[in-house]
């Protein structure tokens, strides 16, 4: 692979803007070598007095000497290209600025225009890695007094006691804490022997030694001894615990309004390690993310460099490079530092001392691609495709539709039991498709949605799933048709009919198992997403609820699926194929009520964040905007209703009253369907997308694209 699109591969979306901008930097190179290659003569030439011979002139320059030095030559060089100075103090920002040396040459422009373009992409990349290590060095002594916080945390809540402690000794603080092992359950009183560290200075964290952070030396007298962290800062530190997230803590703080008291357990343990633990492996991630950015571009000069030399014919790149190796990104070994520190103290504090354990949690090696997985994928594929094309040609063989009363009712009671599964294996087609893209435009969407790590499902796990439950109803269509046209089991009525049911309790079953199979992670994930989602007015919201319940509202004939497994199953004569209960008016009263769930869970996750989290006037308006939704397919179900008993009734039976009231639902419906379509149009492209912006630099689009291809917007806006 080439290095353009190599580079391209490795950067991290986020700084995607930060980065060398290579491939405009090699577009400029281009110009320069199609200039040279029209503008190119032959060099001049040199004849004898007869003209018999001929040579080019650089046969006659004189000769510099075997050493490159020549008596009476003057200090500088005549290849020298480029001056590279620097503007600025080290406290305030340095910028770099090239000079070039030949402005009269040629084509110099396109060099002068190479070169500010050179300082302009280096001075962005060397200023942004200041501005993050700088950021980073901050995140780190926040994070050392938080393991300070959490060592004393341990002390206070295992009840340890330190022995062995010289009274007047003033307690020291490091960056980095030897650990404490935690005490074992069931012991009120323990003691801890004095721990001493030595915490090395940058200049020898430098040397061949530098891998070593701290070194633990309980009998040496030459060390300085220092306490585990003081309780006292106890009294300054409060767990997490203010923000409702729970139904019990959301009525608690509505009703009392009041603040829980400090109570240090060994649940606020558990949950302070737990969020401390996720809290440096992120700060590791990013530091790694730092790292390679950093390496990335430095080799991206030095490659551009390099092709410069060779279209010019110049020597350039040394005096350029020397300037880039002296700089801030080429010279500062601050983010290694920061790497072997958080390795340490990770590895010390979370892992228990295991090197091996700590350096798997750190740096998890990627899932390993399993042929059996594709070949399941296949496999499957091909069944569903099959079956598919089994049934259609089934339905033709036996002439199934010729009785029209027959097919009628089939399609009446049968096909919505079936169309159930056919929605939920299209929404994970989309699903999977969707993972897709975000893997393909480094969208890191298991750390958005807050999977644990190792857990989440690519595309091709999602798309094994739906093949899955593909192939399982479309066998289950094809028996229960088997089973209809058969003689000989026309009689076993009970049975035919249950063959839905008995594959929604299938899936059910799946679902809910507590065993470690079919992704036992993201199946309990997903409950727990739907219940929270249920209960959004006590709980907080999060992204994973919020994303569910959104997608929820696409699924609206999916729950009118599932009430009327219900009524077909519990409450008509499933046995006769009855669907009599669709007339009554407690089925027609749920069949809006079902519908509006997914809109009304949404409104209460709007309202929750107004009212109790973020307080933003914008989840109002978006509270208003499901509301919308709401009466508008309100309005659309009761004028199917009354469009079908219209259709029903006899022009007697229909007098002018109902022509009426059918006449004002239908106006109802027009208008508020329209006002929702618009809000929601608006809505959704303009605040949730962010696009539709004439100033942005992508205009009527927006200034960042995730996706580099700007015709997909303005697809996903027109469709």
């Amino acid at each position: 692979m080439k290095f353009g699109k190599e580079f391209v591969s490795q950067i991290v979306p986020e700084w995607q803007e930060v980065y060398m901008n290579y491939n405009s930097l090699k577009s400029i190179l281009k110009d320069m070598l199609k200039f040279k290659e029209q503008n190119e003569s032959k060099a001049p030439v040199a004849s004898t007095p007869k003209g018999s011979l001929k040579r080019r002139l650089t046969l006659y320059r004189a000769f510099s000497g075997l050493n490159g030095k020549q008596r009476g030559s003057s200090s500088t060089n005549e290849d020298e290209v480029i001056l590279v100075r620097s503007e600025g103090s080290e406290d305030s920002k340095v910028l770099y600025q090239t000079m070039f040396l030949n402005p009269y040459e040629d084509g110099a422009e396109r060099d002068l225009i190479f070169f500010r373009k050179l300082d302009v992409e280096f001075n962005k990349v060397n200023g942004f890695y200041k501005k993050m290590m700088k950021e980073v060095v901050e995140e780190a002594e926040e994070l050392s007094k938080q393991i300070n916080f959490l060592i004393a945390l341990r002390i206070k809540v295992d009840k340890v006691v330190v022995r062995n402690l010289d009274s007047n000794e003033n307690s020291s603080s490091t960056s980095i804490l030897d650990h404490v092992n935690d005490a074992k359950h069931g012991h009120s009183n323990l003691h801890m022997d004095v721990i001493h560290e030595v915490e090395m200075s940058q200049s020898h964290l430098s040397d061949e030694d530098g891998n070593r952070v701290a070194q633990t030396n309980s009998n040496t007298n030459s060390i300085e001894g220092f306490r585990p962290a003081p309780l006292e800062i106890l009294d300054h530190v409060k767990i997490n615990v203010i923000t409702p997230e729970t139904p019990v803590s959301t009525i608690k703080g509505l009703l009392l309004n009041s603040k829980p008291d400090i109570e240090f357990n060994k649940k606020e343990l558990r949950k302070a390690d737990e969020q401390l633990s996720a809290a440096l492996k992120e700060f590791y991630h990013k530091l790694r993310l730092l790292k390679r950015y950093s390496f990335l571009n430095l080799l991206a000069f030095s490659k551009i460099m390099k092709k410069y030399d060779k279209v010019t014919s110049r020597n350039a790149s040394k005096d350029y490079l020397k300037m880039v190796d002296s700089s801030y990104v080429g010279s500062s070994d601050e983010v290694n530092r920061l790497l072997e520190r958080v390795e340490h103290a990770f590895i010390k504090h979370f892992a228990n001392g295991n090197h091996r354990k700590g350096m798997n949690i750190l740096r998890p090696t990627a899932k390993r691609e399993r042929h059996r997985k594709t070949f399941l994928l296949g496999l499957l594929t091909g069944c569903s495709i099959a079956l598919f094309v089994a049934l259609l040609i089934l339905i033709h063989v036996r002439d199934i539709g010729k009785n029209k009363e027959e097919t009628d009712r089939y399609m009446k009671t049968i096909f919505p039991l079936y169309s159930l599964f056919g929605y939920i294996v299209l929404h994970m087609i989309m699903y999977s498709a969707n993972t897709y893209f975000w893997r393909r435009f480094k969208i890191n969407y298991p750390f958005i949605f807050g999977f644990k790590e190792g857990t989440e499902l690519g595309y091709r796990e999602v798309f094994l799933l739906s093949t899955g439950l593909a192939v399982l109803s479309l066998a289950a269509v094809l028996s229960n048709l088997n089973m209809q046209i058969d003689e000989r089991t026309k009689s076993f009525k009970a049975i035919t009919e249950s063959v839905p049911l008995g594959l929604v309790m299938v899936v059910v079953v799946i679902t809910i198992c507590p065993f470690n199979i079919v992704y036992k992670s993201s199946r309990f994930f997903l409950i727990k997403c739907a219940f929270r989602a249920i209960c959004s007015p006590l709980y907080k919201v999060i992204f994973p609820d919020n994303f569910l319940a959104d997608q929820l509202t696409s699924q609206v004939q999916t729950f009118r699926s599932l009430q009327f497994y219900v009524y077909y199953y519990f409450y008509g004569d499933f046995k006769k194929r009855s669907n009599k209960f669709t007339q009554e008016d407690n089925y027609k009263i749920f069949y809006i009520i079902v519908a509006i769930i997914p809109f009304w869970i949404r409104f209460l996750q709007c309202l929750r964040r107004l009212l109790l989290e973020e307080r933003n006037k914008m989840h109002g308006l978006n509270g208003l905007k499901y509301i919308s939704t709401m009466v508008a397919l309100s309005m659309r179900t009761i004028d199917q209703f009354y469009s079908d008993v219209a259709a029903n009734k006899t022009t007697t039976e229909f007098n002018v009253s109902n022509t009426k009231g059918l006449i004002v639902w239908k106006i109802l419906a027009a208008s508020s369907s329209g006002i929702a379509t618009v809000v929601n149009t608006y809505w959704d492209i303009v605040i949730d997308w962010g696009l539709l912006r004439r100033n942005s630099k992508n205009p009527w689009l927006r200034d960042k694209l995730s996706v580099p291809y700007k015709s997909v917007y303005f697809l996903a806006m027109v469709f």
